[in-house]
């Protein structure tokens, strides 16, 4: 009897548009390190084109400067750039940014034992070129499912942020308040100055996050997160 050499088994190529399940994409993004972004978006592979500066570079870098500030300041929080997040058999969304509260303080996340991020983190923003964009349809519907408790999306070309609280399993989006400030409600001491960060004023964006520190509300919530 012959026996023929083996073959190993082809691994095929992500494709934009692809419908595949969790483990067939990450088994196909694992075997094309040259990609660099790629997600699964209800069971859906979408891969961007390439970034331009001022439509995605830019204000990716303006979040998350205003998101490590914070995490600098508050221990038991965890900020990141670009992670995949497992969230469930349909969805491994890979976010431009986001804050995340670890497991010893009670956070709704765990990394897993292959440095992916599993279950929903407490925050998460999107750059988006405008409204049209999967950020606030489909990926939206997933986060909201999953449970993300905060959703901001960043829509350069409209010039708006968006920035969405889930309320009784709904997303509801928060208002700047008369002084054009929005605060997490998840986080305390994580203020948003949207006029600012739309003009790329990073000073102003990160000087309110700063007058924040040493609130009263900031300050609980560290020692909350200590006595888990």
């Amino acid at each position: 009897m012959v026996l023929l050499p083996e073959h190993p088994t082809q691994i095929l190529p992500l494709v934009n548009g692809d419908h595949l399940t969790r483990a067939e994409f990450e088994r196909r993004y694992a075997a094309m390190p040259h990609i660099k972004k790629a997600e699964l978006i209800e069971g859906v592979v979408y891969m961007p084109a390439a970034l331009r500066y001022r439509q995605h570079g830019q204000p990716h870098s303006d979040i998350v400067g205003w998101l490590f500030t914070y995490a600098a300041a508050t221990p038991g929080v965890e900020a990141a750039d670009n992670p995949t997040v497992r969230l469930d058999l349909d969805n491994d969304p890979q976010p431009d940014a986001l804050l995340r509260i670890g497991e010893a303080g009670g956070g709704q996340s765990r990394i897993s034992e292959d440095d992916y991020i599993e279950g929903a983190p407490e925050l998460i923003v999107e750059i988006a070129a405008s409204s049209a964009a999967c950020d606030l349809h489909e990926k939206k519907n997933a986060y909201r499912r999953n449970s993300v408790r905060e959703y901001i999306v960043w829509q350069v070309a409209d010039r708006q942020i968006s920035w969405f609280r889930l309320e009784a399993g709904t997303y509801k989006l928060i208002s700047p308040d008369n002084d054009g400030i929005i605060n997490s409600a998840v986080f305390p001491g994580l203020a948003l100055d949207v006029e600012s960060l739309l003009s790329h004023d990073r000073l102003a964006v990160i000087e309110t996050v700063r007058n924040c520190f040493g609130s009263e509300a900031h300050q609980a919530f560290i020692a909350r997160l200590a006595q888990r």
